[in-house]
């Protein structure tokens, strides 16, 4: 079966209690339950956390809760770790699991429809992942260090529309499959695939410098029922 794995741990510095602080009304974390359900393609989806406090939350919203290692719950655990061990854990309790889909609790850009689309490139794709994705704004190549440098010297003359695109990690979602994960392959390799979202729907929420960007533009996006 296809699962969804949504990690929401307790220990958020920069914006206390991020996963579920109020966005718009709602917990943060409520977001990407909601897209998840919406989208009709989990079987189960499940909030991997080490918080009380986020296990009510998100059974509240109709997920349901695994809670992980305390060795698993510090700043400085990957992400593929944490899915490595709640697919472990499962599988050891009898779940079939064939995929999982890593979603951010931090994702309230995310659509339904963009994961029924993802999934239909995954499952077609037959690569190990495949992750949502967007483009830089300007080329990578006439990138400037704090002293003013270029990054990319060999780069200095020439025309940004002659640059090849660039691409970053949109940090919303990585389907993957329950082998990958378990053997904790790396993401970022050719042997996964990219799912490219537009720009205006990638806002990455670290800070609150962040978290009030992310309100001007979900505002403006539901205003406009883009």
């Amino acid at each position: 079966m296809n699962i969804a794995i949504i990690p929401a741990r307790g220990g958020s510095k920069r914006v206390p209690k991020k996963n579920i602080k109020l966005f718009f009304g709602k917990p943060l974390i409520f977001y990407s339950i909601d897209a998840a359900k919406k989208s009709g393609i989990f079987e189960k989806i499940y909030v991997s956390t080490d918080s009380k406090e986020i296990a009510k939350v998100a059974k509240e919203f109709g997920a349901e809760v695994l809670f992980r290692p305390k060795e698993l719950a510090d700043d400085f655990t990957g992400t593929t770790e944490v899915v490595s061990n709640a697919v472990k854990t499962l599988q050891e309790n009898g779940e079939k699991i064939s995929s999982a889909c890593c979603i951010y609790a931090t994702a309230p850009f995310l659509k339904p429809l963009v994961l029924q689309e993802a999934f239909k490139v995954f499952k077609e794709s037959k690569k190990d992942y495949v992750f949502s994705a967007t483009s830089f704004a300007y080329p990578i190549f006439r990138a400037l260090k704090k002293n003013c440098e270029m990054f990319f010297p060999d780069f200095r003359s020439s025309r940004s529309q002659d640059l090849e695109e660039a691409y970053h990690d949109a940090g919303q979602f990585y389907f993957g499959k329950s082998k990958a994960w378990v053997e904790k392959r790396a993401i970022f390799t050719n042997s996964s695939k990219m799912f490219k979202l537009p720009r205006y729907l990638v806002h990455d929420i670290d800070t609150l410098e962040d978290w009030e960007e992310a309100e001007i533009f979900y505002r403006v996006l539901n205003e406009s029922s883009i």
